[in-house]
């Protein structure tokens, strides 16, 4: 099975359904049972035409659906005439997908929930992963928001602030979750920047620009992780990194600042410096404090530990780190790196230890292991 095609499918699908008069909860569900079809099949008895063949059955799914609740009679009228199967046109409806289930009736948090389940791909744990809530907790919120649009046309585009909201969650997970996505956020907010007068639609494509051009050097030979500070920078693509502060300044110059265009800032001092001990933490620092401004998030916040700890020292950033839930993602780890600047190791071990106990995937989990080992291993002063 091809599971990059039927990712790539599966968003053209659900529209067609959808524009054929399907509520989306109903035709998800049906696209869900076609999929499942297809890697019953597909493999013996591969499509000509692998849409068309995903639509159809998709279309039959629904219909059954629809036939056997009796709650829905009403809209057997509507539905009871099939289409001729045939060809499906080869049109990209994913971007006007993502705008139709960001729905006027839902809230943005449960628009986003929705879109990345139903058409970014992600499951729920890695949905749950992004939004920092239990994996039960965000299946209720799903489940919510498909009732809540049951039986609703999607009609009517929703909002760019929470499209955009989707494609940065998308990226995220596919720059460092389990499937790569990153290509396909960048691709479709590149059409949205295109087709939307507004600032933060470039800000937020500078930023994946920016990310993704350092993502050759983001791991070793072997899988690891390697730290921004150790990275090879002649890895990291040039071009890309000059594609992506154009566009910052582009955006920056309307004087119209979101948090993506903060984001993007400090991803391009980053990318600026030649080597990790040019970089301009005090201004990193300053972004950060306008990315705080702006969100008040408190991921930022411990972030903005982490610059504040090399512009201003490690007593510093433990400062800055000291006001925060302990309980954050990450906490353990920025807390065992300040520590380790300011040369308590031991602590900087025990912290490390623990934050590779609660690392969310196994990449950062053995990098963290590893930083633990590395001190643990250290000759000790036998005085």
């Amino acid at each position: 099975m091809d599971e990059a095609l039927i990712r790539s499918l599966t968003p053209g699908v659900l529209t067609v359904l959808v524009r054929r008069g399907a509520d989306f909860a109903a035709a998800e569900d049906a696209v869900q049972e076609a999929l499942v079809e297809a890697v019953r099949g597909w493999p013996a008895d591969p499509p000509r035409d692998p849409k068309g063949w995903l639509v159809t059955v998709a279309w039959r799914r629904f219909l059954d659906a629809t036939r056997a609740d009796t709650a829905r009679r009403r809209r057997e009228d509507r539905v009871e005439e099939e289409p001729a199967p045939g060809p499906a046109p080869d049109v990209d409806d994913t971007l006007q997908l993502y705008f139709l289930c960001a729905h006027p009736s839902l809230t943005p948090s449960s628009a986003v929930a929705l879109t990345l389940r139903a058409v970014g791909g992600l499951t729920t744990r890695q949905i749950a992963r992004a939004y920092l809530v239990p994996e039960a907790t965000m299946a209720q919120r799903i489940s919510r928001a498909k009732r809540t649009v049951s039986g609703v046309r999607f009609d009517r585009p929703g909002d760019v602030a929470t499209v955009l909201r989707v494609l940065y969650l998308v990226f995220n997970e596919g720059y460092s979750g389990d499937v790569d996505l990153a290509a396909e956020a960048i691709r479709l907010t590149r059409q949205l920047a295109a087709r939307v007068d507004h600032p933060e639609a470039a800000g937020l494509l500078a930023l994946m620009l920016l990310h993704h051009a350092r993502r050759a050097a983001r791991t070793a030979a072997d899988g690891s992780l390697v730290p921004l500070a150790e990275q090879d920078r002649g890895r990291w693509d040039t071009s890309t990194i000059a594609e992506g502060v154009g566009i910052l300044q582009a955006a920056l110059a309307r004087d119209r600042l979101g948090e993506f265009q903060a984001q993007a800032a400090i991803a391009a001092l980053h990318a600026d410096a030649p080597t990790a001990g040019e970089t301009d933490w005090v201004q990193i620092v300053e972004w950060y404090d306008e990315l705080v401004r702006l969100t008040g998030n408190p991921v930022v916040r411990l972030n903005r530990a982490v610059a504040v700890g090399e512009a201003d020292g490690p007593r510093a950033g433990l400062a800055a780190l000291a006001v925060l839930d302990d309980a954050l993602p990450r906490y353990a780890a920025v807390s065992a790196y300040l520590h380790e600047r300011d040369g308590d190791l031991d602590t900087a071990a025990r912290l490390y230890a623990e934050a590779a106990r609660r690392a969310p995937d196994l990449a950062e989990r053995d990098h963290l292991t590893r930083q633990a080992a590395r001190l643990n291993s250290r000759p000790r002063d036998r005085r």
